[in-house]
Formats: C-alpha cells, structure tokens, sequence
C-alpha cells in the first residue's frame, strides 16, 4: 500500500467512525444527556479512540490530512448525535490549529500531540474581542500579559483540560490569544482572577457553558500561542463560521431521518435537497464575510424548519418533555444564535420578519 492509499484509508476510516459514534453512541444517548445536562466521559473517549479529536491537524503534526469538505462533514455527522457532545468538541479543533502553526516552539511541543491524541481536551473563550470596543483587554506587562473582561459563552467548562483564551491588546487592538490550563484556572493562584458563572441554557446544557469574568488574570508571555491583527482575526474567524455552519445540517440530518422512519422520505428529501443548496452558498462564501454569515443564516433557518417539519409530523408527541422532535425544536433555537454575530442575528432576524 502506498502512502497515499494509506492516507485515503484513514480518511475513510474516519468518517466511517463518525457515522458509527453518531448513531450508536451518541444519539442513543442524546435524551439523556439533555435530560442532565452531563456529557458522558464514554463520549469523549469514542472521539479520542477513533483519532477524531487530531481531524483538523495537518499532515506534519500528526493529522490525517482531510480535506476541508472531509472535515464540515464529519462535524454535520456528530452533530448529527448529540449537539451538546459537538458543540464542545469542535471548539477543540481551532486549538489544535493554532498549536500546529504558532511559532511558540516551546508551547507546541508540550499540549500539540496531547490535543491531537485527544489526551488534552481543549475549548476557546475568544467571544471577547469580537465586538467593539471589545469585553476582554489584554495589558501588557513586563514579562506577559493581563487580562481583564468578560467572555459571555464559555462551553466545556469542568470538561475541558486547557482553555484558548483572546483578548485584545490595549494599546495596539492586536489580538492575543493565550492557551492555560483549567487546573491553573480552578485551583491556582489565577482563581482568584476568574469567575464562571453558570448559564442556564433551554437546550445544550451537556456543553455546561458558563459566563467568564476576569480581573487582572496574569498570563505569562510563554502561554501566548498567536498575536494577529484585528483584521487577520476576523478574516481567519472565516473559517469558525464555516465550521459552526456544520451546526444546521447536523441536526438537519437527524431530523429528516427520523422523518424517513415515520414514513415521510419526500419531505426528508425536499429538505436534503435545500440542505445541499445551503450548504455550497456557505462555501462559496468563505471569501466573502458577508455572503459567509448570509449563508449561515439561511442554514439555520433551514434548520428550523428541518425541526418543524418534524414536530408536525409527530403532532402531540413533539409535546411530551424528552421526545426526539421536542429536544430537537429547542436545539434548532440554541442553533439560531449559538456562535453568532451580530450581522448573523440582524440577517436572521430580516429572514423571519420578511423584510
């Protein structure tokens, strides 16, 4: 076997193992885990077993090299399972990412291979910078850098191992992203610095997000894995919007297969057919930030109806507490406005008022 058909192999290994976690892991126990608001350790461990968590990682750092479409679709498939257990998970990705190009030699070599393995589970806190002026600065100071503002959607808190987190340079608005580990966060000198406060979300409890507030955090100049323009931020925030798109059709997928088990296969395809509209403007528009985020909200409104559709179908059992199609209703909504922005909030909004 070549080295390419090596490669090839492991790519379709890996979707294959998405397509099994999806349906035999994670949706089984997707009630479940709304009902508690807990992701089961099981669930991480399938992710890192099947190599799932290194997907993103290119060749040299020990990925499989997939191609980008490789990648959106496995995310569509194990949001497909559980969306609390995905949501979380794909936030580990762009970690992964900017360990792998960082030119913090020293950082990369001690939590690159962990997070590729899935050994280290890492999420990002980034939410601070976007607006302007931002919730999170960053001073600097003789040998770092001190933080202080507000995160207001931090997801994976008490799940994660390392936590990526932005804030913007007050003096130059250079964006500074630093990787720290929960336990320096929880139980060290910095807990004095950091309150998280639960968030009590209607649907996606399981990603335990919390609301960040910092007060003079001291990060050290060796935790800093990039500093970027604010206009190489957003114009690499291209890509997170593309990955968070993956959000609709993953529960799209679910929806309009259960549709195909109760007997409504030409309203399940109606809406793949739609689906597979949406999702080639989302990539046509990774070039474009506007066409990006007008794209993303015709995907989630598609979503919505996709979760519609199968609330109608199931008439009064869509109202039972538990029922696929109710916790499904409520996960179309979190999708709305999960990851968003605000141009993605007013595009949405004209959508549904018909302006």
């Amino acid at each position: 076997m070549t080295t390419d058909d090596a490669a090839d192999a492991r790519r379709v290994e890996l979707r294959a193992a998405a397509l099994r976690i999806a349906d035999e892991v994670l949706f089984p126990a997707a009630g479940e885990v709304d009902r508690t608001g807990t992701v089961p350790e099981a669930h991480w461990q399938a992710l890192a077993d099947a190599g799932l968590y290194g997907m993103a990682a290119p060749v040299e750092a020990g990925g499989p090299g997939l191609e980008f479409g490789q990648i959106t679709e496995i995310l569509e498939v194990l949001t497909s399972g559980c969306l609390a257990t995905a949501f979380t998970w794909i936030q580990h990705h762009g970690v992964v990412l900017a360990l792998s190009r960082t030119t913090n030699a020293d950082l990369r070599a001690e939590f690159l291979e962990a997070t590729v393995a899935g050994r280290l589970r890492a999420g990002v806190a980034y939410a601070g910078v976007v607006p302007t002026p931002p919730r999170m600065s960053a001073t600097a100071t003789a040998d770092g850098w001190l933080l202080s503002g507000h995160a207001p959607f931090v997801s994976g808190w008490g799940d994660l191992d390392l936590l990526q987190i932005s804030a913007r340079d007050a003096g130059t608005d250079d964006v500074v992203s630093a990787i720290v580990r929960m336990s320096d966060l929880l139980d060290g000198a910095s807990a004095r610095a950091v309150q998280a406060t639960p968030v009590d979300l209607s649907a996606a409890a399981g990603t335990k997000t919390v609301s960040l507030r910092v007060d003079g955090l001291i990060v050290p100049v060796d935790r800093v894995v990039t500093r970027v323009g604010l206009a190489e931020f957003f114009a690499n925030q291209n890509v997170g919007v593309r990955l968070n798109g993956t959000l609709p059709f993953g529960l799209l997928r679910r929806c309009t297969a259960l549709l195909d088990i109760s007997g409504h296969d030409r309203e399940a395809r109606a809406l793949r057919e739609r689906a597979d509209v949406a999702r080639t403007a989302l990539d046509d528009g990774m070039a474009d930030a506007a066409a990006l985020l007008a794209a993303r909200a015709d995907a989630a409104r598609l979503a919505l109806d996709a979760a519609a559709a199968l609330v109608s179908a199931d008439g009064g059992r869509a109202l039972v507490r538990g029922s696929h199609s109710e916790r499904l209703f409520r996960e179309a909504a979190f999708i709305l406005v999960a990851a968003s922005r605000p141009e993605l909030k007013n595009a949405l909004l004209q959508l549904f008022s018909g302006r």
